[in-house]
């Protein structure tokens, strides 16, 4: 008989990374100025008001890290699965292989093309087959499913069911918007969290200046700047300004 122990196909299959999850991509160099990787077993938050270019984070994130063989799996509240592929489309990030291949697997809120489900909460999410088959889970966005009258006990549940997921190797970021959710839900998403990211914008010039404020970021791989500019082109997908990094 042999000593050889036989690993589970589906442990393997989810075992973390211990390096965390490279998201870097030729055409920017977002990943050299946030921290290379996006650390495991992590809770990422991505906080900003309407129209501050949260969502675009996702999808670069989401793009990013199917290009470097991470498993993603994008819950959208906002456009339907279509839509989600066809604004991946317009900025130059073709998911239609990833998809095709379940290295990115895409859901909404809305369905395909716009069939709403109703009553879907975070907790449905959460607790759903495609998180287990997923290294990265992107929800955006997360405050639009987040239950609005949660006590203390429900909030240190949600916390819980959170480290619970993180817990088994894979990573969860919630793109939220301060003004739809429970504030004290809110803090305790980002004392909890091991990456922060507040998106901000300031009209200079009469343009739009959008940067990345890194308020917090653990077991980095790489240097962290503390605010990052970016934009984002037709075509061309995330472009880092260089000369508003810092």
């Amino acid at each position: 008989m042999s000593d050889e122990i036989k690993e589970d196909p589906l442990i393997a299959a989810h075992k973390p990374s211990e390096d965390g999850f490279p998201f870097e991509l030729e055409t920017d160099s977002l990943a050299n100025s946030m921290g290379l990787r996006l650390p495991n077993r992590s809770i990422f938050i991505v906080q900003g008001e309407v129209g501050s270019g949260k969502s675009l984070i996702g999808q670069r994130m989401s793009f990013g890290l199917a290009e470097n063989d991470v498993k993603v799996l994008v819950i959208t509240t906002e456009l339907t699965t279509r839509g989600w592929i066809e604004q991946m489309e317009s900025i130059g990030y073709g998911v239609t292989e990833f998809i095709r291949t379940g290295q990115l697997m895409v859901f909404s809120r809305f369905g395909t093309i716009a069939e709403t489900l109703p009553n879907v909460g975070i907790e449905h999410i959460l607790n759903s087959e495609a998180v287990t088959k997923a290294d990265l889970v992107i929800i955006d966005s997360a405050s639009a499913l987040m239950p609005d009258d949660l006590d203390d006990n429900g909030r240190f549940k949600m916390m819980q069911t959170l480290r619970r997921i993180v817990s088994e190797g894979r990573s969860i970021m919630l793109c939220v918007d301060e003004n739809e959710m429970d504030s004290k839900l809110l803090h305790s998403l980002r004392t909890s969290a091991e990456v922060v990211l507040d998106m901000k914008t300031a009209m200079i010039g009469g343009d739009i200046k959008r940067n990345i404020v890194v308020t917090r970021y653990l077991r980095a791989a790489g240097p962290v700047q503390t605010s990052i500019g970016w934009r984002v082109e037709p075509s061309m997908g995330f472009i880092v300004d260089i000369t508003a990094v810092s």
